[in-house]
């Protein structure tokens, strides 16, 4: 028999976007078991998922996990399933063709590996990455220089289309809940390679999933960049998760690169709000504090 795949799958008031991934899971030739679906948006998708083709296990939660918690709920209900692989899914996600899982299950079991990940490229924009490589120094976006280098080991973006070992989780964890959301796949990807869990990108199947390029801001060129989030909301969880993870793993690189990038793309922007704010985010990840749902820091 085919390996078993679960997805475990997060939404928050994108009914859209969750149509379109449910049919793209249905569509899949790998053998989905089931899709557990953690739905914390204040306008429920039950019906999409009822109305589904796709095997979908729905899991409405009453409160916001953000993505930590809602990955970690998703994660745990597909284990429970007792498949073999942990397929993760954000809802603005979605394969780009049928055959991505059975791609990917075929690229872990040559390689040997229990973790691998696709690229994941632009809505309407095929040929160009959503998120960024360094390619011989230098950002790069471009699908055909990424894809010409083959399987790319040890790196990969998490956590979209992460194809996981279900028994890898017992040995590195679940996201962490207290990051809420941006750096939650940094950490898990952390643990990882410390735990000594091979994985990598097969660069010959991908997700679409909408772009970052506007957070990405250069300071020194292409040497150093800064990323930069959309709103005040994402700004402070990234910088906090940012700062807490440079702590807790001792990334003293992330601290240099952090402590000389930000004051100094601040200045560039004549950016002082954008500077303290900041500010006050990482340093209170340095700390340790802050952590919980938004509602805690009156968002």
């Amino acid at each position: 028999m085919p390996d078993s795949v679960a997805v475990a799958a997060v939404t928050f008031d994108r009914p859209d976007d969750v149509k379109t991934l449910l049919e793209a899971l249905a569509a899949q030739t790998g053998n989905i078991t089931s899709v557990a679906l953690v739905d914390s948006g204040k306008s429920p998708v039950k019906d999409i998922a009822e109305d589904s083709s796709a095997p979908v296990d729905y899991i409405r939660s009453n409160t916001n996990l953000g993505g930590a918690g809602g990955f970690s709920l998703a994660i745990l209900s597909a284990m429970a399933s007792g498949a073999e692989w942990i397929w993760i899914m954000d809802d603005d996600a979605h394969p780009e063709d049928p055959e991505c899982v059975a791609t990917l299950l075929a690229a872990a079991k040559e390689r040997g590996l229990d973790v691998v990940l696709p690229l994941v490229v632009a809505p309407g924009a095929p040929d160009t990455l959503s998120f960024h490589f360094r390619i011989d120094g230098k950002l790069t976006h471009d699908r055909a220089l990424v894809a010409e280098r083959g399987f790319l080991p040890n790196v990969g973006h998490f956590f979209n289309g992460a194809l996981i070992r279900a028994d890898v989780f017992y040995r590195v964890g679940l996201p962490d809940l207290r990051l809420f959301i941006r750096g939650d796949e940094t950490d898990f990807m952390i643990r990882l390679r410390r735990a000594g869990v091979e994985f990598g990108t097969v660069t010959t199947v991908a997700l679409t999933h909408p772009a970052a390029w506007a957070e990405v801001q250069p300071v020194l060129g292409d040497r150093m960049h800064v990323l930069v989030p959309e709103n005040a909301f994402k700004q402070f969880y990234f910088y906090r998760n940012r700062g807490h993870l440079t702590r807790r793993y001792r990334r003293v690189r992330s601290l240099v690169a952090d402590t000389v990038g930000y004051p100094v793309h601040f200045a560039r922007t004549r950016d002082p709000k954008g500077f303290v704010s900041w500010l006050r985010a990482y340093a209170a990840g340095l700390g340790g504090r802050r952590f919980g749902p938004p509602s805690d820091f009156g968002f």
